[in-house]
């Protein structure tokens, strides 16, 4: 994992799929983050992610869906 610090105004890049995060505000322990990607690039949070993948049923190795 890389670790970053930045100050309100600084962005970082990922060049190799086009994008940029940018700090947009600090206030106490919340930071607001803009992003800037690709359509083609899913951007989640990582509770809505997660809260996803629990409401996709599994599919065990005989394929057949477990509920």
């Amino acid at each position: 994992m890389l670790v970053l610090s930045r100050k309100p105004g600084q962005k970082v890049v990922i060049p190799s799929i086009d994008a940029v995060i940018e700090v947009l505000e600090i206030k106490g322990n919340t930071v607001r983050l803009g992003i800037k990607a690709p359509r083609h690039v899913s951007v989640v949070r990582e509770e809505l992610l997660q809260k996803m993948e629990a409401e996709i049923p599994s599919i065990d190795d005989d394929n057949s869906v477990l509920v």
